[in-house]
């Protein structure tokens, strides 16, 4: 990256399928003309050798599951990094594609795909120990120098992030468990982009579930992110939502910061 200092649009989306998304021709559309100067997947359930598409003017950095067919996350990046890391030191995790780093000279941008807790929340034991090793992963890195993370984090942090709150209260994903660990994230120095800039916004949505067919009654779910450390708060310039992308349950969030 340049020294001097520039404005970085950056977009992220659980495709939730990348070959499912380019076969339904939704990420051709989406991809075509895109000027973010990075776009972060999750979720992409697949191997470089099993996706046929020109990534080009994007370099493709991948990190896979090592179970084809599940989780993953893909970093396109239109510039080179000084440094490309899959791993935040856990074999489980990492062995399931979760986290995807990339260094830059300002800044490090972390593309994250945190494990769901499952129905019947079997998996929370193992969410929150993630939870920890990705607060502490981040704060290494922070130390260092800025960070930016962006991803599906799977939760639902306030009852305005989501259309029924009450009836949720237990499921995966808006429990007081993972709500109390993303809410210790923010507090150890980042800052959630989108309520950065929308606080008391309602009907903001990121994911929706195919079976209730939520979409069309945005009766959704925001769970996909960026984070910023908070020595950023000064160099934030937009964020967004762009729920019309279609393609997936999730739709694409978009940071745009000065750096």
């Amino acid at each position: 990256m340049d020294q001097k200092q520039k404005t970085i649009k950056l977009q992220s989306w659980n495709v939730n399928g990348l070959r499912a998304v380019i076969r339904k021709n939704n990420f051709t559309e989406y991809f075509d003309g895109n000027e973010a100067d990075f776009i972060c997947m999750q979720e992409i359930k697949a191997y470089p050798d099993q996706v046929e598409f020109d990534f080009s003017p994007y370099k493709a950095f991948w990190h896979n599951a090592e179970r084809r067919g599940y989780s993953g996350t893909l970093t396109l990046a239109k510039e080179d990094p000084l440094s490309v890391s899959r791993s935040m030191g856990n074999e489980e995790f990492d062995s399931e594609g979760r986290v995807l780093t990339l260094e830059y000279p300002g800044f490090y941008l972390v593309n994250v795909y945190s494990p769901n807790s499952q129905n019947e929340l079997a998996r929370l034991d193992g969410r929150m120990e993630f939870e920890e090793l990705f607060r502490d992963y981040l704060l290494g890195l922070k130390a260092a120098k800025s960070v930016i993370v962006c991803g599906d984090l799977n939760v639902a942090h306030k009852e305005i992030d989501l259309k029924n709150p009450g009836p949720n209260r237990r499921n995966a994903g808006f429990t007081d468990e993972e709500r109390e660990k993303f809410g210790k994230l923010l507090d150890s120095g980042f800052i959630d982009t989108f309520r950065y800039f929308y606080p008391d916004v309602e009907g903001a949505y990121t994911w929706w579930s195919f079976i209730t067919r939520a979409r069309e009654r945005n009766a959704g779910w925001r769970i996909d992110y960026f984070l910023v450390s908070d020595c950023l708060e000064d160099k934030l310039v937009s964020a967004a939502i762009h729920a019309d992308v279609m393609g997936s349950d999730h739709c694409p969030v978009e940071l745009v910061v000065r750096l």
